[in-house]
């Protein structure tokens, strides 16, 4: 089983408050035509946050309403969406290049149907008043506050190396406990979200300096991707497709209008947010750097950059088959995506 993800708040949801999250998430009755078929479920990957801004924009103008779908978010559980989609527990699901990578090698019968984040989100982490840290290189014989993650420390190495560096260094797992580790120096580097653990950062007054992954050559990813079951996608694909254009067009109105999809974001889960103006400015950071490809487009996915960043996990030997064995035979990337449900 994948390793529980890290966590993806713009700020923690308050416990006091997570029924009325639960309760947002359902979505309020809105007037419109009547829903054709059965519920569509997505599973969120944690609770809601900026990653998901199209789906509830999606759910609160009413982009769902207008396809005739019946669409249910299900709140984050134990269970990552990859195994709640490929068990048919949910049609639709938040997921992630890389624990993609490790699903599907695995035998999970899902397939990627569209890019949310069209590059890497995340970005290695220092306290930004280490004169010591000023590139990847730097960081041999430091201590990185790791989340458990498969093929995460082979990245890490691989930055590092990259800047010249040996790619030696220690590992705490310490999961959504890291981002403390940093600030109070009880480790050196950590792996944040930067809309997300960056803009927290700025808030508390603990400024960091990143260091992004590609700057030294390393594969750029689909950080985050909607996933489908793969045998309800091929038995319906009408429903699939309007399920998909419309998370899609949700995820256009953020990218156009950050503010205006941020407002949605909180509307749809009372009581989520602390702090008002840090899902603002998440939400205007996916918008400027994330959501939108070299064309402009939002949700496209390409071949290369599956078999680069998933190349890179096969080659080093974390990635297992339904055996559970390594495997470092690649497969055909081009058909873990499609590109058929989104508008052109």
């Amino acid at each position: 089983m994948l390793a529980r993800p890290r966590t993806r708040l713009v700020v923690p949801a308050l416990v006091a408050a997570l029924a009325l999250v639960l309760a947002g998430c359902s979505g309020a009755a809105q007037e419109g035509p009547a829903p054709q078929g059965p519920p569509v479920r997505i599973a969120l990957d944690w609770t809601p946050n900026v990653n998901h801004l199209g789906i509830f924009v999606a759910q609160q103008a009413g982009y769902f309403r207008d396809a005739g779908l019946d669409v249910q978010v299900l709140p984050y559980n134990q269970s990552s969406p990859d195994t709640l989609v490929s068990s048919g527990a949910a049609e639709f699901g938040v997921s992630f290049q890389g624990s993609f990578t490790y699903s599907k090698a695995a035998g999970a019968d899902i397939t990627s149907v569209m890019s949310v984040l069209q590059h890497w989100a995340t970005e290695i982490a220092v306290k930004a008043d280490r004169p010591d840290i000023t590139r990847p290189r730097d960081l041999d014989g430091k201590t990185y506050a790791g989340f458990g993650e498969p093929g995460e420390v082979q990245k890490m190495q691989a930055v590092i190396k990259a800047d010249g560096g040996r790619g030696d260094f220690r590992t705490e797992i310490l999961d959504t406990a890291a981002y403390e580790a940093l600030y109070g120096g009880q480790a050196d580097f950590t792996e944040p979200f930067v809309a997300v653990e960056g803009v927290e950062a700025q808030a508390r007054n603990e400024p960091l300096r990143t260091f992004r992954y590609t700057d030294y050559g390393f594969p750029d990813s689909y950080n985050v991707v909607l996933v489908g079951n793969s045998p309800w996608l091929k038995q319906n694909p009408e429903q699939a497709r309007k399920f998909v254009q419309a998370v899609q067009r949700g995820y256009e109105l953020a990218a156009n209008d950050p503010a205006a999809a941020s407002k949605m974001l909180q509307d749809a889960n009372p009581g989520a947010f602390t702090d008002p103006a840090l899902v603002d400015r998440g939400a205007e950071l996916m918008a400027k750097q994330y959501l939108r490809d070299e064309q402009g487009r939002v949700g496209h996915q390409t071949l290369q950059r599956w078999a680069g960043y998933s190349g890179f996990l096969y080659d080093t030997g974390t990635v297992a088959g339904p055996d559970g064995k390594p495997v470092r035979q690649k497969p055909d990337f081009s058909t873990w995506f499609t590109d058929d449900l989104v508008a052109k």
